[in-house]
């Protein structure tokens, strides 16, 4: 991640070979490498640093104090960098850093550490986060991870290289995934996971009709009982 460019104008960052859209909002004191891509509507903070071959989509924000490695893209409407989800957090200038070539796809939300906990958060090399996922405070990430749709991860969580999570599953704070773990789609994790496993749990069982719904949708009593029995 070396090579920034400091304090540089507008005019002075497209020299780099950045293409910037016109209606993108780029503070001072933005660092980018060469060759960045800035969609429309995107906005990067003061302390971001944008390494080389950075591409960041339409409406996109990167801000807090955001590092972020070679060949990185993040999609559209991504929130990186953000203040955390905790309410201990009272504006102490932590961090995010995030490593190269990593695919951070559409409303993936993604927080700066605090300084109870250490005041990094840290994302490695080559990790797909699929639409949806939140990645907390203080989250230690790993390479090669995949995060599918919509993957909730609470703040102060480790995760080991090559680990990959089901649809919708999630993680508790300060658990422990190891290399090569898989999480099943829907599971809720709420200990460490050992290398080499996969986890699965919480999934949904019958335990009676609905109600309510049926009710609204004008069913009669007689079927109701028919339905229940």
């Amino acid at each position: 991640m070396e090579a920034y460019f400091d304090h540089l104008s507008r005019a002075e960052l497209e020299a780099t070979g950045a293409q910037i859209h016109p209606t993108a909002l780029i503070s001072k004191g933005a660092e980018f490498g060469e060759n960045v891509v800035i969609g429309p509507n995107v906005v990067i903070g003061p302390k971001v640093r944008l390494a080389n071959n950075v591409i960041v989509g339409a409406g996109a924000i990167v801000s807090g104090r955001a590092s972020v490695g070679d060949g990185t893209r993040i999609y559209p409407y991504a929130t990186v960098g953000c203040a955390p989800q905790d309410l201990k957090y009272a504006g102490e200038d932590t961090e995010l850093v995030i490593g190269s070539s990593n695919s951070i796809r559409e409303y993936v939300n993604i927080s700066i550490g605090t300084k109870g906990g250490g005041g990094r958060t840290v994302i490695g090399d080559n990790n797909l986060f699929m639409a949806y996922t939140h990645i907390a405070h203080d989250c230690l990430i790993g390479d090669d991870c995949v995060f599918a749709n919509g993957v909730q991860i609470a703040g102060h969580v480790t995760i080991s290289n090559n680990v990959t999570f089901g649809g919708m599953s999630g993680g508790h704070q300060f658990c422990l995934f190891g290399e090569y773990a898989m999480v099943g789609a829907g599971a809720i994790v709420v200990q460490d996971v050992p290398p080499y496993c996969m986890v699965q749990g919480d999934r949904a069982r019958i335990n009676g009709i609905n109600i309510v719904g049926l009710r609204r949708s004008g069913i009669s009593l007689e079927n109701l009982n028919i339905i229940k029995e």
